[in-house]
């Protein structure tokens, strides 16, 4: 019998009364046995009960699989008491729940996979994290990195807990070291945040770990709603500090219903296993052509093709040549900026990080995604996968789209010439493979940002210039008449960009374009991508960054002396 169903039994072993709950937000009243087979969701409005420790484990990991480490046990360092002893606390908690603590570690597998997972019971003195919580965090990442498996933490906690006063507090320095030293391993992390995640929790494991998943409704913060309404005397949003709310943050990759989290860390973990790197040496797919070759297009008439609304859009060409993907979210900082979508990948067994640009094929899509122009945002989230690919060991692939970055006063308040900057300095300091296709429209610095690559390919119909065409005669010629001609002197095409040295190689396309066959276009794109990561395969970290640094210092034409 798993946790949730000793739950449910001694719920419907009291008095027939019992057998129904009310549900702590509808008011609905719910049959207990129905309730625990919905994994204590309610099946009226979705709120999600909270669940204990050995409950969670049941919907988490693989049935039988979880082997339990022996737990930690707090003790009593300041000998504190206010209405009651502490010591007396920690004894009715341990009875409560069964647990020495409020965490419980061990070795587990979720969809197959050797895991390394610790789980918080906010039933434990609200899952608050002393002593023992701490050390539980750092042995469980000591021994994830010992056995090279990821880690899975599920956080629901109150904060830090006051009955052990500094010692408490250093638990967070504690636990954040833990975790950055797993990263510094390349050990993957995930934490799920549940009902409610708060306080020295929050500010140090439980967002810390590679990736940030939240069960649906949760909330989750540093201080509590009533203390900041206390505090400030302000009316709060609607949804404050749930994780829907977080996630359009952009503090979040996923939010995730209970019965998803399992399927979710399953491909995870699937696409994060260490055997799914790029080939080396012999070629994986059709390479890119090298060689210039007529297209009989004029370059405005190759503009205007590239900017087609018909032409794959960046999600179209990730479903096609994607076994898997696993869309991850947010720059931490501000937002989800959906002119940018990012990811882990699968493509033909070889996991990627893959981001790009993202315009639409509709008003209504385009005007959602901010045309596929980004804000700060959209660069800080395209860094953050970036480097979390970095420390993970995943090649990068990007695919750029775009008629430049956003203008306007809120991107300029937010620093859009820095996060660009950042970005473009970023990716030259990546130590695995980076490889990028310019797939429609590149546009100056914008396009730049997602494109300082090892290798840069380049769609058949696709144009890449400092400026657009019409931008540049309005410049130099007063108004926007002149953009073919602009064109042309500009030399945004494919075949007069490999010329130039600006990109290594270009991906035919089919008659009439990309937006004429996607199927066969998203076949070419792929092939030249594995071919790309194949013949990057072999080298290491510094060879790699050695590799990007000497490609970009030799761009350009000077002539001295």
């Amino acid at each position: 019998m798993t946790a949730l169903d000793a739950r449910g039994a001694a719920l419907a072993a009291d008095p027939a009364e019992e057998k129904w709950l009310r549900c702590g937000r509808c008011g609905v009243s719910v049959y207990i046995p129905r309730l625990v087979r919905n994994r204590h969701v309610c099946p009226e409005c979705g709120h999600h009960r909270r669940l204990g420790a050995r409950e969670r484990l049941d919907v988490l990991v693989d049935e039988g699989s979880f082997s339990p480490a022996e737990q930690v046990r707090g003790a009593d360092p300041l000998g504190f008491s206010d209405s009651r002893p502490y010591t007396d606390r920690l004894a009715a908690a341990r009875r409560r729940t069964g647990l020495a603590d409020a965490m419980l570690y061990g070795g587990a597998a979720i969809g197959g996979h050797p895991v390394m997972v610790a789980v918080m019971d906010f039933g434990f003195m609200g899952g608050s994290m002393g002593s023992a919580v701490g050390e539980t965090v750092a042995r469980a990442a000591e021994e994830a990195e010992a056995r090279r498996w990821p880690l899975v933490l599920v956080a629901g906690s109150g904060g830090a807990r006051m009955q052990e006063g500094a010692l408490s507090l250093m638990q967070m320095a504690k636990t954040a070291q833990a975790l950055e030293r797993l990263r510094d391993a390349g050990v993957p992390s995930v934490c799920v945040l549940t009902d409610p995640t708060f306080g020295g929790v929050t500010a140090s494991f439980a967002t810390l770990t590679d990736l940030l998943v939240a069960e649906r409704g949760g909330l989750i913060g540093f201080a509590g709603p009533r203390v900041i309404e206390a505090a400030t005397r302000e009316t709060l949003p609607a949804g404050f500090q749930t994780a829907e709310y977080l996630k359009e943050q952009g503090m979040l990759d996923r939010v995730e219903p209970r019965d998803g989290l399992r399927p979710l860390l399953a491909r995870l973990l699937t696409l994060l296993a260490g055997d799914r790197k790029p080939p080396s040496g012999a070629s994986a797919g059709t390479a890119a052509r090298t060689a210039a070759r007529a297209s009989g297009r004029s370059a405005w008439e190759t503009v205007r093709l590239a900017r087609d609304i018909a032409r794959p859009t960046t999600l179209d060409y990730i479903w096609r040549i994607c076994g898997d993907f696993v869309a991850l979210h947010g720059d931490r900082h501000f937002r989800d900026d959906p002119a940018i979508v990012g990811g882990i990948g699968d493509i033909d067994g070889v996991s990627v990080m893959i981001i790009g640009h993202q315009k639409g094929h509709d008003t209504k899509e385009l005007v959602a995604r901010g045309f596929g122009m980004p804000g700060p945002e959209g660069y800080r989230k395209a860094l953050r996968l970036m480097r979390r690919a970095d420390t993970l060991g995943l090649p990068v692939v990007t695919l750029v789209d775009t008629q430049g970055a956003a203008p306007g006063i809120g991107a300029e308040e937010r620093g859009q010439a820095w996060a660009i900057s950042e970005c473009v300095a970023g990716m030259s300091r990546l130590r695995v493979p980076v490889v990028s296709t310019v797939t429609g429209e590149g546009g100056s610095g914008g396009a730049l940002a997602l494109a300082v690559a090892n290798t840069v390919l380049m769609m058949e119909n696709a144009c890449y210039s400092v400026i657009s065409p019409e931008s540049c005669s309005t410049i130099l010629h007063g108004d926007p008449s002149k953009g073919a001609e602009m064109a042309e002197a500009l030399r945004v095409t494919a075949p007069e960009l490999l010329a130039l040295g600006v990109v290594d190689g270009v991906v035919d396309e089919p008659e009439g374009g990309a937006q004429a066959d996607p199927a066969a276009a998203a076949a070419s794109l792929k092939a030249a991508v594995l071919s790309a990561l194949a013949d990057l395969g072999g080298l290491d970290g510094g060879e790699l960054r050695d590799r990007r640094h000497a490609r970009f210092r030799r761009q350009g034409v000077v002539v001295d002396g």
